[in-house]
């Protein structure tokens, strides 16, 4: 898993998620699902850019239904943004890069100061 991206549990969620400074994108899935694969590495390939300004966080739907059964998750891949706990944004199915970094673009952290 790349370094960037953390995986979170229904133990988890909280502190991963609900409690970041910045904004979070959940990417709920499952090993099973071909378009789940799809958005894997994609999310790996952006995650690297938007490291500081955006969290990068997955959650294995079979193994946390608890979080997935409160926000409504039905279908999978589902991406959520979260800004302050709460979920803002998000997309269902498998995106193109461009549609990733779009949604990402709308909702990201301001890029921190060197210096």
């Amino acid at each position: 898993m790349n370094k960037n991206i953390t995986v979170a549990t229904d133990a988890t969620f909280k502190k991963e998620v609900l409690d970041s400074s910045i904004p979070t994108l959940v990417d709920f899935w499952a090993p099973w699902c071909g378009p789940c694969r799809m958005v894997g590495p994609v999310l790996e390939e952006l995650a690297p850019e938007y490291a500081d300004r955006i969290k990068l966080v997955k959650l294995n739907t079979d193994e946390n239904p608890r979080t997935s059964a409160a926000y409504g998750i039905m279908s999978i891949p589902t991406l959520v943004i979260f800004k302050d706990g709460k979920p803002v944004d998000g997309m269902i199915g498998a995106a193109p890069k461009k549609m990733l970094k779009e949604l990402f673009e709308k909702h990201l952290a301001p890029a921190p100061v060197n210096g």
